[in-house]
């Protein structure tokens, strides 16, 4: 008996501790997550950030590195998967096309076009003039003194060269509508190279010297110096030209310097040696009388020489209208060069980047008297002057798209009012001076602490102008770098984030919003060159999701509401 009681109560008190444990299993509980999970959690559920783009006009964009995205890596598929519009942060500009010898090497750029496109994202091209991030070596070599070296005691030194390649270049001129000066298509020069100018005398002159063109060079010369006259030259018709010296255009002295020439229909090179006398000394500049013929006097390659019997070498310093017209030239060819691979999926152009002195806001950046310039660095308005902006607007307008928008484009416009003031003042001068721009980027680097108030006055300013706007290099870091900040420093990123937004929607006009470019998609890496080890993203290196994305998220949505 006593055995039977005592496997009863065991037998109660084993289904009681069974149902002890049944009752107490975790599975049964609801247990509340922790914020940060079911936060990450939410934002993991959100939409790609183009879904929220309800305005078919407006751009959202992001800039990646070309070689990144052609690459079909993690960075191809977030910015297709996110983004509308693209810039490359260094692949389309001058030092990463233009090569040692001038060339260009656009096939990275030409597949960058072709990705782009076949995923349906659009390509704001980024940048035609900058002063950085050029190939500035490059760029010297085509403006350095010409150092000509001698084999022997004694040697020709040449004191000008015109090969005519440069239209409106100098060391010529004519005397005035008698001789009315043109240009040869490219391969019709001397031996079918290059251009040759056209001297057109329409009717026989009274006196022959009436149509003139004068050739100048530096030296002076002096009685007892020998020098030598070198040119490619035919003519329309047969025809004699006489030369004369003179002491500058029209500055009369001799009637005689290098004798009579002869032009025919023929190209031929012509080669005078003389010796200065006292007729012919104090002399820079030699007059060719065209008006005994009327024709068409086409000149190629000439050069001016004289005998320097101490030899060595002898460097020719160019002059500042030379360097003017080389840099011109290289200006024309490196446009026209990356606009035209780009032409199918670029339809907005930053044109002119950063042109505005931090110090001077109303005037342009320059090299000049600068210690620390980057061997990148190469300061285009030091030589083209305040219309090298003009030069580039009106290139960019003859080479794009008759619909491409053409921008200015500046930094801490938020920062220094003054610097967006002297930006539109240069707007202003540019399109006085006969060239268009169509819209202003302010590219808004920028941290959790930068003054809201400076922000919307600088999106106040852009809106006066009427120009299309647009936030063309949104980042916003948070004051510390990735391994310090905390989640209250997030909070304020994400904040501004959506103020950036919501003050741009608000602000610019509708019809005047271009977009606005996330420049940092991903936080920077430490060893990154731009903002190192700085949490700017709405994505951590690892491609998860941040709170700022989510502020801008948010951004978008206002921008639906109004």
């Amino acid at each position: 008996m006593k055995n039977f009681y005592f496997k009863i109560m065991s037998t109660f008190l084993f289904v009681f501790l069974l149902m002890g444990c049944a009752e107490s299993d975790p599975m049964e509980f609801q247990v509340e997550k922790p914020f940060s999970i079911a936060f990450q959690e939410e934002l993991n559920s959100l939409e790609t950030l183009k879904n929220y783009v309800k305005d078919a006009s407006f751009k959202l964009g992001a800039g990646t590195s070309m070689d990144s995205y052609n690459s079909k890596g993690s960075m191809f598929g977030l910015a297709n998967s996110n983004f509308q519009e693209l810039t490359a942060g260094y692949g389309m500009k001058h030092g990463a096309v233009v090569q040692a010898d001038g060339s260009l090497n656009l096939e990275a750029v030409e597949t960058f076009m072709e990705n782009t496109q076949a995923e349906g994202l659009t390509v704001y091209g980024h940048t035609l003039v900058w002063h950085a991030n050029q190939n500035a070596e490059f760029l010297n070599s085509t403006i350095a003194p010409v150092v000509i070296p001698s084999e022997t005691g004694s040697a020709w030194d040449p004191i000008t060269m015109i090969d005519f390649e440069t239209e409106g270049g100098t060391g010529y001129q004519s005397n005035g509508p008698n001789a009315v000066l043109s240009f040869t298509a490219d391969g019709e020069g001397a031996n079918g190279e290059g251009k040759a100018l056209i001297v057109t005398n329409s009717e026989v002159r009274l006196n022959e010297w009436e149509s003139q063109i004068f050739v100048t060079f530096d030296k002076v010369t002096e009685v007892g110096q020998e020098y030598k006259l070198e040119m490619d030259i035919r003519a329309d018709s047969e025809a004699a030209i006489n030369t004369q010296a003179q002491t500058a255009p029209g500055g009369y002295k001799h009637y005689n310097f290098f004798g009579t020439l002869s032009a025919t229909p023929e190209w031929k090179s012509v080669a005078v040696e003389i010796t200065i006398d006292d007729n012919t000394s104090g002399c820079n500049t030699i007059a060719f009388n065209l008006g005994s013929t009327a024709t068409n006097y086409y000149f190629d390659n000439i050069i001016v020489s004289w005998f320097n019997e101490s030899g060595g070498e002898i460097t020719v310093e160019k002059t500042p209208e030379e360097k003017r017209d080389t840099l011109t030239y290289q200006l024309d060819k490196w446009i026209s060069g990356i606009m035209d691979i780009s032409k199918a999926n670029v339809h907005a152009w930053d044109v002119v980047n950063e042109p505005m002195d931090d110090g001077n806001p109303y005037g342009l950046k320059t090299g000049i008297n600068k210690d620390d310039i980057a061997s990148d660095e190469f300061y285009w308005q030091d030589y083209l002057g305040k219309d090298y902006g003009v030069d580039a607007f009106k290139m960019a307008a003859m080479y794009g798209n008759s619909d491409d928008l053409l921008f200015i484009n500046d930094y801490n416009l938020e920062y220094n009012l003054d610097k967006c003031r002297g930006l539109i003042e240069y707007v202003k001068y540019i399109e006085e001076n006969g060239a268009r721009v169509d819209g202003i980027g302010t590219q808004m680097h920028i941290d959790v602490n930068s003054d809201k108030s400076n922000i919307t006055k600088m999106l106040n300013l852009l809106a006066a102008t009427g120009k299309i706007i647009k936030i063309s290099e949104l980042d916003i870091g948070v004051g510390v770098q990735t391994s310090d900040a905390n989640e209250e420093l997030y909070n304020a990123q994400a904040e501004m984030y959506k103020f950036v937004f919501d003050q741009y929607f608000e602000i610019i006009p509708k019809d005047r919003q271009y977009g606005i470019t996330i420049w940092s998609p991903l936080d920077s890496p430490d060893n990154s060159s731009w903002r190192a080890g700085e949490p700017i993203g709405l994505w951590t290196q690892g491609f998860t999701r941040k709170r700022a994305y989510q502020g801008v998220v948010n951004g978008l949505e206002t921008a639906n509401t109004n």
